[in-house]
């Protein structure tokens, strides 16, 4: 029987050779400079290509180097990052792109171990930068390597462990060429992404099929093993869309915890009838003028759900101490979370 590591190896072979005829066109793989890596791989945490592709190219457009973001305003970042969720990455990229604009001369460190050092950059895309960009031969390992993994030397063990992903690390960095790290790192990102998905692989396309122990064993579709999640906690919150002369009514959130300083919608907590909703109203010292309910809604966050109960109000004076923004002002100028549907806003007649 093949060894695990002969089996790697050949499998690391065959998927560089596989990735350079099957990789699929992306902008970020156009023109791989170390700025557009990075700024893909930071978009890419936890967060589908598909999804990803305009934000990058606006993004792009508007900031094309580390200097552009250094110097921009931090509402303009959030604004071009509106929607895509997961804000801190913004924060930190811009973080981050100050550091280098400021202590490093405007240039990435070439290294993971350097990368490290950057806000917002963990192990997998600090190895994902330094190979596709730089190339070091530095492992890139996250959910998708090693499910591939997993399949591929019929591994019966929690992939979600620290152990099973330092072995992973250990085991790539010994398979990779000089001058393929990158390619390797991209190629079983690819196969994770396409053909050896969850649930239901697709085996009749893999490059890797013939190679695959899962596959000989039959045991393709029980692997990788991953321990159970917690359920998501739900909170429900009663969300107001008030407007005031054609102006919405915008708060900010706090400095820190879920979706730290960023604008949203007023709300209190829990669900409430018509007379709770004009209670909160007057305790903000608004007369609504009109007071209805929209559809309810709900938004998923990684370990939390919450559950909204919709109320549009026009209100006499624009008072409450919140900041009432025009239509131009909350596309052009003030990010607001994809929490709050837009929907929503057309509902209460707020027309972007």
């Amino acid at each position: 029987m093949t060894a695990p590591a002969d089996t790697l190896a050949q499998a690391a072979r065959a998927l560089t050779s596989w990735y350079e005829k099957a990789a699929r066109p992306l902008p970020w793989r156009d023109d791989p400079t170390p700025y557009r890596v990075w700024v893909s791989e930071i978009m890419l945490q936890q967060t589908r290509i598909e999804a990803v592709k305009p934000y990058f190219a606006r993004f792009m457009a508007a900031l094309p180097s580390v200097e552009a973001l250094a110097s921009a305003p931090e509402e303009q970042v959030l604004k071009l990052w509106e929607g895509l969720g997961y804000y801190s990455r913004a924060r930190n990229l811009h973080r981050a792109a100050k550091l280098v604009a400021e202590e490093l001369g405007g240039k990435l460190p070439s290294t993971a171990k350097g990368l490290l050092t950057l806000p917002g950059v963990g192990p997998y895309t600090a190895g994902a930068i330094a190979s596709i960009a730089f190339g070091e031969l530095s492992p890139a390992v996250d959910g998708n390597v090693l499910r591939v993994l997993s399949r591929l030397l019929c591994r019966e063990e929690d992939i979600t462990s620290p152990a099973a992903k330092k072995r992973a690390e250990e085991e790539l960095s010994r398979v990779m060429e000089p001058g393929r790290g990158g390619a390797l790192n991209e190629a079983l990102m690819e196969l994770g992404e396409t053909l050896c998905i969850p649930g239901a692989p697709r085996c009749g396309a893999c490059p890797l099929e013939t190679l695959c122990l899962a596959r000989a064993r039959g045991m393709e579709g029980l692997l990788p093993i991953k321990k159970q999640k917690k359920p998501r906690r739900i909170e429900e919150r009663t969300v107001f869309a008030l407007t005031c002369g054609g102006r919405l009514a915008l708060r900010m959130r706090p400095e820190k915890g879920l979706l730290a300083g960023l604008w949203e919608l007023p709300s209190i907590e829990g669900f409430t009838g018509e007379d709770g909703a004009r209670e909160a109203l007057g305790d903000w010292g608004l007369l609504p003028l009109s007071l209805r309910r929209l559809e309810d809604t709900r938004h998923i966050f990684t370990h939390l759900e919450w559950h909204m109960q919709n109320w549009a109000a026009e209100v006499q004076a624009p008072a409450g101490g919140f900041t009432w923004v025009s239509p131009r002002q909350l596309r052009e100028e003030f990010p607001l979370p994809s929490a709050f549907s837009p929907q929503t806003l057309t509902s209460a007649g707020f027309v972007l």
